[in-house]
């Protein structure tokens, strides 16, 4: 199964094009992830991920989204290649998204 589960900020504007049907809705994503590295140092690693989201998912993010914006995107891995205007070919891994929601944050419980 293709599936993946990221929470991060939306990275740069979102960019949303018309066409014939419908709307895609593209956009970066920063995952942050912090460690301590064997001599006990505090590491943050940031990673970007390239974000594509078709029709009413596009529509929800041309509404939702906004530079720095916590979200939750759940969609599928995919990967494709095309050849640039200089005849190289170029590699992508992107998140096509089905769901992306607002984080909200768990409110903690207490006794």
């Amino acid at each position: 199964m293709n599936s993946v589960k990221l929470i991060g900020n939306v990275g740069r504007e979102i960019n949303v094009r018309d066409f014939e049907g419908g709307k895609i809705a593209t956009f970066s994503l920063a995952t942050d992830e912090n460690y301590q590295n064997k001599n006990k140092e505090e590491i943050k690693s940031t990673t970007w991920h390239a974000i594509v989201a078709w029709g009413q998912v596009a529509q929800k993010c041309e509404t939702l989204l906004e530079k720095g914006k916590m979200i939750v995107v759940e969609g599928r891995i995919n990967y494709r290649q095309y050849q640039n205007k200089d005849e190289q070919t170029v590699k992508v891994a992107e998140i096509v998204a089905f769901k992306v929601d607002e984080y909200v944050k768990a409110a903690a419980v207490s006794a």
